[in-house]
Order: structure tokens, then C-alpha cells, then sequence
């Protein structure tokens, strides 16, 4: 490896650090002045700056407040280029650890491709119909691929 490379890929370290630093004051803010996530657009922009530059798929759950305030932000799955697994079990125990009234389901997609595959509508729908017998509302689910988006609800999925 070169000079050049080695320059390149610690000034990439650096920046993915100030981002991951910038991503977590912005969370903090937002709980602090309870944020209401009150369109898709918010949720996008949050959420394209959380996961838009992610090398491999990650899964993150917005815990709610009954009145749409964010709670808690957290990645509960990581996995590879092309995918992750979602564990439900993970996810309920999650929403009663956070005592959440509501979530926003959301991964990437670092293909750069926001299209939703089977799998993704297959693990919304389980999801949904989980957490609505401890009756915890799925807002929506968001695929991020760098800066766009495709809400399930948008788009007529969920």
C-alpha cells in the first residue's frame, strides 16, 4: 500500500468519526427538545446521515414516545454487503426495554439501491404483527441507500 492510500484511508477514519460523533449530538438534541418525527422527510434526513455511508447493511429500530418523540435510536443487527438478519425476539424485547408506544424500522441498502426486497416487506409485515399484540405501533420502515430513501408508508407497503 502506498503513502497516498494510507493517507486517503485515515482521512476516511477521521471523517467517519466526526460523522459517527455529529449523528450522536444530533440525537441528543433531538431528545432533549423532544423532537416529534412529524413527516418522512425528517425521518429521512436522521436517518440518511445515521446510515448513508454504511459499507454493510444495519438494521436500526427509532423507539417513540406515544406522541411520536423519539426515545432512543439503536442498531440492533449488523450484517454484510447484501444483508442482515433480523431476530423479532430482539426487537419486542428492545421495544419493552425502551417502554416504546411506537417505532421506525430502518436499514440500508449499500448497493445504493433503496428498492425493498421480499425479504424486507416479509420481515415488516412479521414485525408489525408481533409488536401490535403488546401493542407497539410500526410507524414505518425506511430503506436508505446513501442520501435517498423509500418509505414503506410512502409507498404504500406498510
Amino acid at each position: 500500500m502506498n503513502v497516498v492510500n494510507l493517507e486517503s484511508n485515515a482521512q476516511r477514519i477521521r471523517e467517519d468519526r466526526a460523522i459517527y460523533r455529529a449523528v450522536k449530538i444530533l440525537e441528543s438534541r433531538m431528545k432533549e427538545r423532544e423532537t416529534v418525527f412529524s413527516s418522512p422527510k425528517s425521518v429521512h434526513d436522521f436517518l440518511c446521515l445515521l446510515l448513508g455511508s454504511e459499507e454493510r447493511e444495519m438494521f436500526v429500530v427509532l423507539f417513540m414516545d406515544a406522541q411520536n418523540r423519539l426515545i432512543d435510536s439503536e442498531i440492533l443487527f449488523s450484517g454484510t454487503l447484501t444483508q442482515t438478519s433480523v431476530y423479532p425476539r430482539e426487537v419486542v424485547k428492545s421495544a419493552i426495554n425502551h417502554n416504546a408506544a411506537a417505532v421506525i424500522f430502518a436499514h440500508n441498502h449499500p448497493s445504493g439501491v433503496p428498492t425493498p426486497s421480499e425479504a424486507d416487506k416479509r420481515i415488516t409485515k412479521d414485525l408489525k404483527d408481533i409488536l401490535k399484540v403488546i401493542d407497539v405501533r410500526v410507524l414505518d420502515h425506511f430503506v436508505i441507500a446513501g442520501n435517498k430513501s423509500l418509505s414503506f408508508c410512502e409507498a404504500g407497503l406498510l
